[in-house]
């Protein structure tokens, strides 16, 4: 390989536009001018038009931005934790419902420990609605995490109430096509 092709420890980016950065001529760039021999066994007719091009930085912006309300949900001197308090509410009630379901200590746990699951994710959506800062629990925008919080706690908690044997809420249109994917 020739110095200036891409990959060469010298210039990993490949050809440059023929300047360095400090605006002296790179010697082994190759823009056009220089003339080709047979060592760099490059055809000027199989080069590309745009060979010394290079992609202009960005000027926008380089980075992903914070979703709204998701700064610190604590002072910054506080521990990581504290900071973090609304995620680790939501993770610690849904944890709870998981060793609800997954202890089956009295007969209708399955149902409660479900329960507690979709009411970790409604908590969590009111969270995004009326804390100014939730930290992690920022994952999108506001909106569109208390919507999407709060429809699938609610599925979660509506589907945990209609379980069977013996459901707490009897909703006829739900059961029929419940009826009707199963069999």
């Amino acid at each position: 390989m020739t110095s200036g092709t891409p990959g060469t420890a010298g210039n990993p980016d490949g050809p440059s536009d023929g300047a360095a950065k400090d605006g002296r001529r790179d010697p082994d760039a190759v823009d056009g001018s220089d003339a080709l021999d047979g060592s760099d066994a490059v055809d000027a007719a199989s080069a590309p038009a745009d060979a010394g091009w290079k992609r202009p930085a960005p000027t926008l912006t380089t980075d992903t931005a914070r979703p709204e309300g998701g700064g610190r949900a604590a002072p910054g001197d506080a521990s990581a934790p504290a900071r973090q308090w609304p995620l680790l509410t939501v993770l610690g009630l849904a944890g709870i419902g998981l060793l609800v379901v997954g202890t089956d200590a009295f007969t209708q746990a399955f149902r409660i420990g479900t329960m507690l699951v979709g009411a970790a994710l409604l908590v969590g959506a009111v969270m995004r609605r009326v804390l100014p800062s939730v930290g992690m629990l920022a994952v999108r925008s506001r909106f569109t995490d208390m919507i999407t919080y709060g429809v699938m706690g609610g599925l979660i908690v509506l589907l945990a109430l209609m379980v069977q044997p013996k459901p707490w809420l009897k909703i006829p249109f739900l059961e029929d096509v419940l009826h009707l994917t199963v069999t």
